[in-house]
Formats: C-alpha cells, structure tokens, sequence
C-alpha cells in the first residue's frame, strides 16, 4: 500500500485482554491493523522491541499510526534521523500530529526553522492548534506580523487561548483598541489569568475603573500577583485596610518587592508593627531600597534598634536612596563617626522621583512594560515609564489649552525645544500604541533625563 493510501485507513481499535493469540495470528498473516494493535499491547507490557517489530510491519502494511508510533519510538529509545523519517512517513498523509512532532523535532534538535516551518504550516493547515500557534510565534520572531496574526486568529478560534493574548497584544501594539478588547476578553474566558489582567489594566487606563476591577478579581482567582496588587491599591483608595492588606499580601508572598513594602505599610496602619518589620526586611533584604529604607525608619522608630536601623539606611544609600544617605549621615554624626557621616551628608545620591503617578498612567506604564518583555524581548522598567507619563501630567496640569504645550513647556522652562518633542513623542505612544515603535531602553533613559532636568528647572520634586 503506498502511503498516500494510507490516510483512509479506519481508525484502529486498542487491543483487549485476551486478544494476544488472534492478534498474533492475524498479525502474522499480513493484517496491517492486527500488527498495529499488537505494538501497542507489547508497548504497554513494556515490550519496546516487540512493539517496534510489529509496528514496522504495520507500517509497512500502510499503517499511519504505527508510522507516527515509530516516530515516538525513535525520538526516545532510537536515533534523531530514524524519527524523522517515520515521522516524515506519517506527516506525508497529511497526519497533523505526525507534521507538528517533526516540526518541532527538525526545529528544536536540528535548528532548521525553515524545514520546521514547512511542516507547521502542514499540520496548521489539517487543524493543529499547536502547530498554529508555533507558527504564529515563528513568524512575529521574523517580523512577518500579518502572517503572525492569521495563525494566531486559526489557533485562538481552535480554543488556544496564549494565541488569543497574543493577538490581543499584538493589536493593542497597533493601536486598535476594539481587537485588543476582543481577544483579551476571549482569553479571558478560557481561563488565561494574564488577559484578564491585561483587560483590566486596559480598562483601568480607559477610565473605566469598575470595568478594571471586575477583571482584576476575575485574574485574581488565578493567583494572578498582578490583580492582586491592584487589587489592594484600589481597596487601599477606598479605606479598607483589611482587605489591602489580603490582597498585597496574596501578591507579596510571590516575592514582588513593591507588593511587600505595600504590605508593610498597611500593616502599620493597621498597627501590626511585627508584620510589617516581616514584610519590610523580606522586600530589603531581595534588594529593594526603599523597602530598606522604610526598614531602617520602622526600627529605629516601633522598636529603638539604632544599630539595625544603621544597618539598612547604609544598604539603602548604596543603591542611590537620597533619604536613607541623609539619615545615615545623621546616625554617624550623632555617634561620632564623622568621617563616615561627612561622605554621606556632602555628596548624597540625588533624590528619586517619588510622587506616585495617577493608577491609569500607571496601568499604561505596566501595558507597556509587558509589550516591550513579550518574545524574549527587553522589558522597559515599570517605574521608569511611570515616572516620564506622570511628569508630563504634572508639567501640564497648569495648561488649558494643550494645542501647543510644547512651545509653552519650552518657553517655561528653557529645556531645548527637540528635547521637549522627544518626550512628547515617547509619553504619545506610551499613551497611544500604534503610531510609532515602543521606545528602546537607551532611549527611555534619554527621556527620562529629559523628564528630570525639566522638573528641576520648573522647580519641581
């Protein structure tokens, strides 16, 4: 039987107990099916070698299921080259398994993405989600972003739900709001915890606060840490400690930094001194300087422990914080350690920005931080793209009529003008996706220079 023959063979049925000795029979007389489900009976008896014996002659005999079967067989107990041909054997019928098992194997062993595309787009064509969403992922790799979107939309419409975020990425990269709602939603539904907090977080930026917050409980009930923090933040905003705290301790305990000095600060609200030592010295002690900082304050303050406050205001002060410089120089100088103290007090780091930005800037920041990790790609920093949105809504706040706040800005401040344009440029796409590439890292850090100088010449902290 040639293989083009095989594909219309009927399904084959598992064997049963008690069938060895008819299978065995009908087996040895040439019957490709007997032969193929006696494989599988010697494959579950542990028989490795019987069970490539038979299903060589099944397949031999036309049988696309023991071809596929040797494919596996090989690719675990045999050679690379013996799978590929088997599995070669069996995609040629236009089995879809058999295209995406060789796909991966020619892709992910021998690293030929061409021959490996090929097939994905054979067994993405005979249904594979799988291969659909492989293919997807290879073609945004290469930039081809609508040939990405069409294999995304075949998998996601399949029931996969990653290529339903995706897509929800992708167009919300572009700019089109009403497909970005469509496939997060979608995703959503599926049970993708992600999209649900990407949908809220688009909602949040939208101004849609109760829309937001339906979407971060819906993420939340996946353990999301993201829902969660925002979570507590809204709950934080309306008085109700008790549940900030359950939420920024949900997301605390995943070890985000942010979420453990949030939860040390309404520990101390809620007058839980230990607690809040806890979660301060678990956020310091990852690296995080304001936690230590906030550590440093709480022991000297709730607990008298000026060696320990000592300790973590210099932890602090290493890593840039301008506050825990100052009040260490102020510890050494009461203790009589001048010359420590006069290093720290003369030449402090600057201070940070630390005005918080408004949640739907922040939520903006957060978007745009993960479009820009999406691929194995540089992730810009969360605070960072923060910080440039809410300077350019503090700078302009004073401003009625924004036709032309650049010129104002400039004449305000005396900031070059192309400086000025740049951050304009860069604050319109964090806003807007869709009408200019994401910012690069060495150019998030030239805006942000740019954000800086403007707030010291308007004289603003």
């Amino acid at each position: 039987m040639s293989w083009q023959g095989m594909a219309a063979m009927p399904s084959v049925p598992a064997p049963r107990v008690g069938d060895e000795p008819e299978l065995l029979a009908a087996a040895q007389a040439g019957d490709a099916q007997a032969a193929h489900r006696l494989g599988k009976l010697c494959a579950q008896h542990g028989d490795r070698v019987a069970a490539r014996h038979w299903w060589e002659r099944a397949a031999a005999g036309g049988s696309v299921d023991s071809a596929y079967n040797l494919g596996i067989w090989h690719e675990k107990h045999g050679s690379l080259e013996d799978a590929v041909t088997w599995y070669e054997a069996a995609a040629s019928t236009g089995d879809a398994e058999a295209a995406t098992n060789l796909a991966l194997l020619l892709l992910e062993q021998r690293g030929d993405a061409r021959a490996a595309r090929v097939w994905f787009e054979s067994a993405a064509t005979a249904g594979s989600r799988t291969a659909a969403r492989r293919l997807a992922l290879m073609c945004e790799d290469t930039g081809e972003l609508g040939r990405a979107r069409e294999w995304h939309r075949r998998a996601a419409e399949g029931g996969d739900a990653a290529s339903a975020h995706d897509l929800g990425f992708l167009a919300y990269c572009a700019g089109d709001d009403t497909e970005t709602v469509r496939w997060w939603e979608c995703a959503a539904r599926g049970g993708h915890a992600d999209s649900a907090h990407c949908l809220g977080l688009f909602l949040h930026a939208s101004r849609d606060p109760e829309g937001a917050e339906a979407y971060y409980r819906l993420a939340a009930k996946s353990e999301h840490p993201g829902a969660a923090s925002r979570l507590g933040g809204i709950a934080l905003s309306r008085g109700d400690l008790r549940a900030a705290r359950a939420w920024f301790e949900q997301a605390a305990n995943t070890g985000r930094a942010y979420d453990q000095r949030m939860a040390g600060f309404v520990c101390i609200e809620l007058g839980d001194t230990a607690s809040a030592s806890h979660w301060f010295g678990r956020a310091a002690a990852g690296g995080d300087a304001e936690s230590a900082f906030d550590y440093g304050l709480l022991l000297i303050a709730e607990f008298g422990d000026l060696a320990g406050g000592q300790h973590w205001f210099r932890q602090a002060a290493r890593a840039g914080h301008h506050g825990a410089a100052v009040e260490l120089g102020g510890l050494l100088s009461v203790a009589g350690e001048h010359g420590e103290a006069q290093v720290w007090l003369t030449d402090p780091p600057p201070p940070s920005w630390g005005r918080p930005a408004e949640p739907e800037l922040t939520a903006r920041a957060e978007l745009a931080a993960a479009a820009t990790g999406r691929g194995g790609g540089i992730a810009l920093e969360v605070s960072d793209l923060a910080e440039v949105l809410g300077t350019w809504d503090l700078v302009t706040r004073p401003l009625h009529d924004h036709s032309d706040v650049v010129a104002w800005l400039v004449a305000r401040s005396g900031v070059h003008m192309s400086a000025i344009e740049h951050l304009a440029s860069v604050r319109g796409t964090l806003v807007r996706p869709g009408g200019a590439p994401w910012p690069s890292p060495g150019e998030l850090q030239h805006v942000l220079g740019t954000a800086r100088h403007l707030r010291r010449r308007l004289g603003i902290r």
